[in-house]
C-alpha cells in the first residue's frame, strides 16, 4: 500500500510530497520538495515517487486526499488528455502533461488502484505524508520544478466540459443537472452545470444554455 500527499506553502510557492509505503511490517517514507511549484503537482509528484520506488511488479493500492489526483486517474481524464496530445478540448491545454505523462507510463507496467481518502480525517498514514509533504516544503534552498509553467495557468480558465479543472481548487469538475423548477417567467434555462465535487464551486456553461420557446419547456 502506498500513502501520498502533497503540499504547497503558497500556490503556487514552495512545495513538497510525502510517500508511506507498507508491505506487512514493514513501512519506507519518502519526501521532497521545490522551491516553486502548486499543490497539484506536488499530489502528482507524490504518486509518482512511491511508484517508481518499488523494485519489482507488485499489485498497488495507493491511497491519496487529492480529487484531482484519484478522480484524473480513475476516470480516465488524464488518459483522455495524453490521447489527445495534452488537450483538455479543442482550445485548452492540460495541465502538468509532463508529471501525467511520468504517472500514466508507471500505471501502465503496474497494477495499481487508486482510492482517494478524506485528508486530515486522523487517518495515520495519511497525517503522516501531510507531515512529510509540509517539512520538506518549508526546507532551504529547494530546486527548481523543471516542470513548472506558470504561463500555463495564467489569466481565466473558461471551464467548457467535464474533466476541466476547477479554477479555485483544480480538481476536475463534473456535470450535474439542476434539481430546482423552472420558473414561468422564464426566457432561459441550464440543461446542466458543472460542479467542483472537492471546493463545491458552481460553473454555468454557455453550451447548456436553452432558450424557452414553448410552456412545455417549462415543465
Amino acid at each position: 500500500m502506498i500513502y501520498t500527499d502533497g503540499a504547497c506553502l503558497e500556490n503556487p510557492g514552495p512545495g513538497g510530497y510525502g510517500v508511506v509505503l507498507s508491505y506487512g511490517k514493514h513501512k519506507k517514507e519518502f519526501s521532497g520538495g521545490f522551491d516553486f511549484t502548486t499543490n497539484n503537482r506536488m499530489e502528482i509528484m507524490a504518486a509518482i515517487v512511491g511508484l517508481e520506488s518499488l523494485q519489482r511488479p507488485c499489485q498497488v493500492k495507493l491511497y491519496s486526499d487529492s480529487r484531482y489526483l484519484v478522480d484524473a486517474i480513475t476516470k480516465g481524464w488524464a488518459q483522455k488528455w495524453r490521447n489527445n496530445n495534452w488537450w483538455r478540448n479543442k482550445t485548452e491545454k492540460a495541465l502538468n502533461p509532463d508529471l501525467w505523462e511520468r504517472l500514466l507510463d508507471l500505471c501502465d507496467k503496474r497494477q495499481v488502484e487508486f482510492t482517494w481518502i478524506k485528508g486530515h480525517a486522523g487517518h495515520t498514514e495519511n497525517e503522516r505524508c501531510d507531515e512529510l509533504a509540509t517539512s520538506a516544503a518549508e526546507q532551504e534552498e529547494l530546486p527548481e520544478d523543471e516542470g513548472y509553467d506558470p504561463d500555463a495557468i495564467s489569466g481565466k480558465i473558461k471551464m467548457t466540459s467535464e474533466g476541466d479543472p476547477c479554477r479555485k481548487c483544480s480538481t476536475p469538475v463534473i456535470k450535474k443537472i439542476p434539481r430546482t423548477k423552472r420558473k414561468e417567467n422564464q426566457t432561459y434555462y441550464y440543461e446542466y452545470y458543472l460542479y467542483c465535487p472537492d471546493c463545491k464551486r458552481m460553473y454555468m456553461v454557455e453550451d447548456a444554455k436553452r432558450e424557452i420557446s414553448t410552456p412545455e419547456e417549462l415543465l
